[in-house]
C-alpha cells in the first residue's frame, strides 16, 4: 500500500458516515478510524491511521489560549497559525520521523534556513517506507516540532515556516 492509496482512504473515511475502515493487502493492514467529537455533524475531521495493533491514546498539545481553527478538513500539508503569521508543515501520516536521511547524514533543514516548495524537509517512515515530506510553502524555518526518531501522529506539526522570512 503506497502513501496516495492511504491518502485516499483517510479522505473516504473523512466524507462517509463510517466510523472505520481496515484494509489488508498482501500481508499488510491497515485500519483507518474516525475519532467522534462534538461538532456539527459528530465527526472530527482528522481520522487516525493505526498499523498492526490497537491506537495509543492519542494526546494533543495543549492550547494554551483558544484560537481559530479553520472549518475545512484537516490538511496534511501546510496551514497558517491565526496567532504570528507562521505555516505548519504537517504529517500526512502516521509513522516515524526522521529529519536526516541517515543517521550519520544532515538534517535536511534546521531552523533559520530558507526552503523552497517542493524541497524534502524530512523523512516519516510509515510501514518500513521511506516517505520524503516536501514542503508545499517557501520562507525560513522557525522551530522543528518533532523529535528524530520519533513517532508522529496524522497530522502532527513537523515544522513551523515564516514564509515571510
Amino acid at each position: 500500500m503506497n502513501e496516495s492509496y492511504i491518502r485516499k482512504l483517510i479522505r473516504l473515511v473523512e466524507e462517509s458516515e463510517i466510523e472505520s475502515l481496515e484494509v489488508s493487502s498482501w500481508g499488510r493492514k491497515v485500519r483507518i478510524t474516525q475519532r467522534l467529537s462534538a461538532s456539527s455533524n459528530g465527526h472530527s475531521h482528522a481520522p487516525a491511521a493505526i498499523h498492526h495493533a490497537p491506537p495509543p491514546p492519542v494526546h494533543h498539545s495543549p492550547a494554551p489560549a483558544p484560537s481559530p481553527t479553520p472549518a475545512a478538513p484537516a490538511a496534511p500539508a501546510a496551514e497558517t497559525s491565526a496567532d504570528d503569521n507562521l505555516v505548519a508543515i504537517k504529517s500526512p501520516m502516521v509513522g516515524t520521523f526522521y529529519a536526516a536521511p541517515a543517521p550519520d547524514a544532515d538534517p535536511y533543514v534546521s531552523v533559520n534556513e530558507k526552503i523552497a516548495v517542493g524541497q524534502v524537509v524530512c523523512i516519516v517512515e510509515a510501514m518500513k517506507l521511506m516517505n520524503e515530506i516536501e514542503s508545499e510553502v517557501s520562507g525560513r524555518i522557525v522551530k522543528v516540532m518533532a523529535e528524530n526518531a520519533k513517532p508522529v501522529e496524522f497530522g502532527q506539526t513537523l515544522y513551523l515556516v515564516d514564509p515571510n522570512g
